[in-house]
């Protein structure tokens, strides 16, 4: 009887990506950071030294290795992390200001991306991962994943303000929109908003309060989807559970796609 083998499939096109991509891939370090290692001469390809970043690959087929280290797949990493404020959302800062990738220290991880941006003076929930395709799904505007902020104003919340807040805004000729807005509570001189948005604008919930005629005193992001940041210390980390990582896109679909979901 002949010995059976099971034939490689072939590589397709989106297998084949330039070398940094594949060491980011495989959640080795960014891809800024494998740029700088290719250009540097300390990767090989098979054993032979590589010195362009953008070289196509199937890293799948090939042998990849950093400083003579074999890189291969990482275990793939979930994380919720409560960010707290001051911190910058980047893996590195030209300008020296501590990043979130503080609050990683001490823990064994491979190299892990945060699922889109809070801006420095922001804090609340934000999703780190080596899954960059995960990521994506989250991140792509058809996905319709809703991020709830509660937000702090400068202003009591009356209903001329929160309809101003509904509306949405035109700002630099972009058009800023929400899903809803709702008041959760207010003293004698500011009222904390819920602000649900599914987009992923640059500083929309903050443009969008300055149009309204009022300035963010603080700014947190408490849900992506149907995922919480619940108790979470600020600065903590926690893995997310299995049944959580389907939970952000579950929660923007239809009961049709929420079934469809879960049962794969």
């Amino acid at each position: 009887m002949k010995p059976f083998f099971h034939k490689r499939p072939a590589p397709t096109a989106a297998a084949i990506v330039s070398l940094a991509r594949a060491l980011s891939k495989l959640g080795y370090c960014s891809r800024t950071q494998a740029e700088r290692l290719v250009r540097e001469g300390r990767v090989t390809v098979d054993g032979r030294i590589v010195r362009h970043p953008d070289l196509r690959v199937d890293p799948r087929r090939v042998r990849l290795q950093v400083d003579g280290e074999a890189v291969s797949a990482a275990r793939r990493i979930y994380l919720m992390l409560n960010k707290p404020r001051g911190l910058v959302t980047t893996a590195s800062d030209p300008d020296g200001r501590k990043t979130v990738y503080s609050c990683l220290g001490g823990l064994d991880l491979p190299h892990l991306a945060p699922v889109g941006r809070l801006d420095m003076a922001s804090e609340g929930l934000l999703l780190m991962s080596n899954d960059t395709r995960w990521a994506q799904r989250i991140l792509d505007p058809a996905s319709g994943v809703e991020k709830t902020y509660h937000v702090q104003v400068d202003r009591l919340a009356d209903e001329t303000f929160m309809r101003r807040l509904r509306q949405g805004a035109v700002a630099d000729g972009e058009v800023l929109t929400i899903k809803s807005a709702e008041l959760l509570r207010q003293g004698e001189r500011n009222a904390w908003v819920e602000m649900v948005i599914d987009e992923g604008r640059n500083r929309q919930i903050r443009r969008i309060v300055e149009a309204a005629r009022a300035e963010v005193v603080r700014l947190v992001r408490v849900r992506i989807g149907g995922l919480d940041l619940g108790d979470l210390p600020k600065g903590a980390v926690r893995e997310l559970r299995p049944e959580e990582m389907a939970l952000p896109l579950l929660a923007c679909a239809g009961p049709e796609k929420a079934v469809a979901g879960r049962a794969g």
